[in-house]
């Protein structure tokens, strides 16, 4: 009986030795997950003081923060910086990316398609100045900026090799059609409301050439933009407001980056 109790527990400690073999060494202790926001004033949070970098408007209400905040033990480089183009996420912003980063976000293209200057020329020009300034951004962004973000997208992969990227999209800015007291009429609205849909669809096609999720922000701010009664961007500013970051960015960059 003792000798056939003795084969037994040398067959049984075979069976476990041999389990361990197949299942492989413990799994050590996973690392923090690191998370890089790169980009302009979209995800800075220019116009959403307070600001923790005043110099780039980095604010602790953008949805970086928020998203930061929402998932604990995540380790945040909140690199992005309000008027920032292409060229200064190459040459700024870049270095915090590692094959240790775990999530990307960016929001780049607004500036460098002139941005700034195009709300000036539809706030105080006529239409007609305002659709000039539209068509020359157009260009741009249809002939010139699928060029510079495919550059730039690989370089990003290229210095966060197992990341998941989000590339957050902007919203529209008006509300189409109706009045707008003291704001821009329904014609320029809708100039401005059509060249950011078009904007959107370039960036939303050069993100997923590049095998990035894309968050679109015109689902989520939709009802909520300038004129409406409940705006989550500011008309002074023309940037999503706090609320905006918390509702309008937060979710859909959330839902992008678990997709």
């Amino acid at each position: 009986m003792r000798s056939l109790r003795s084969a037994a527990a040398l067959a049984l400690a075979g069976l476990l030795s041999l389990a361990g073999v197949l299942a492989g060494p413990a799994p050590a202790g996973a690392a923090s997950p690191e998370y890089v926001a790169l980009g302009d004033s979209y995800s800075s949070g220019t116009g959403t003081s307070p600001y923790i970098d005043l110099l780039c408007t980095r604010s602790s209400a953008a949805y970086p923060v928020l998203y930061a905040a929402a998932h604990p033990g995540t380790s945040l480089k909140f690199v992005a910086c309000g008027g920032a183009t292409i060229p200064d996420v190459v040459s700024d912003q870049l270095s915090a990316l590692s094959a240790n980063t775990t999530l990307v976000t960016l929001s780049i293209g607004g500036n460098d398609s002139g941005f700034a200057s195009t709300m000036l020329s539809c706030q105080y020009g006529t239409t007609a100045t305002c659709t000039s300034a539209l068509d020359k951004g157009r260009d741009f962004f249809e002939n010139q900026l699928p060029g510079q973000l495919d550059s730039l997208y690989a370089q990003v992969r290229a210095r966060a090799p197992q990341a998941k990227v989000v590339i957050v999209g902007y919203p529209r800015l008006f509300k189409s059609g109706g009045l707008c007291l003291g704001g821009l009429s329904a014609a320029k609205r809708a100039l401005l409301n059509q060249a950011a849909d078009d904007m959107s669809e370039v960036i939303a096609g050069r993100a997923a050439a590049a095998g990035f999720a894309f968050a679109d922000a015109r689902t989520t701010f939709a009802g909520h933009e300038i004129c409406t009664t409940s705006p989550w961007i500011d008309s002074a500013t023309v940037h999503p407001n706090a609320t905006g970051h918390r509702q309008g960015y937060l979710p859909v960059v959330t839902a992008a980056a678990g997709a």
